[in-house]
């Protein structure tokens, strides 16, 4: 037989306040240990009592999580971000190699058209273009 729901509310009365704010904290330390096991998450959980002192408990490295938490947070917030980055770097990227490849045929016709230029002027056999060392007389 499960127990009454309560109403939630402030605990007025300073003592009762206390001895809940205990046995809850202490519930929900069980539970946060309890999901850590059961489930092989990783589980923190900070406390502040109304007096200001500190409790907690990590599964792991407190400073870890509460790195790993703050290092999700900023990519929350900016999720695309690092998408645009990496479309961006790759739109410059494929406009680089486009452009390399203009200049590289380019100069391929180029070649092509001198090649045919002198091979006509000369006759066919007295200038011959030299991949390594431009026209050369035979």
């Amino acid at each position: 037989m499960g127990r009454g729901k309560i109403e939630i509310k402030k605990i007025e009365n300073l003592n009762s306040r206390q001895v809940t704010f205990s046995n809850r904290r202490n519930g929900l330390l069980k539970k946060a240990r309890e999901l850590s096991i059961l489930c092989d998450a990783e589980v923190s959980v900070i406390i502040f009592s109304t007096t200001g002192k500190l409790y907690q408990w990590s599964s792991t490295s407190m400073e870890d999580t509460l790195l790993k938490y703050n290092r999700g947070k900023i990519v929350e917030q900016h999720p695309f971000d690092e998408q645009k980055a990496e479309q961006n770097s790759q739109s410059v990227d494929v406009s680089t190699l486009k452009e390399e490849y203009l200049k590289l045929r380019a100069a391929y016709m180029c070649d092509l058209e001198l090649q045919a230029i002198e091979w006509k002027g000369a006759g066919g056999s007295k200038f011959q273009r030299s991949t390594t060392t431009g026209a050369s007389i035979k």
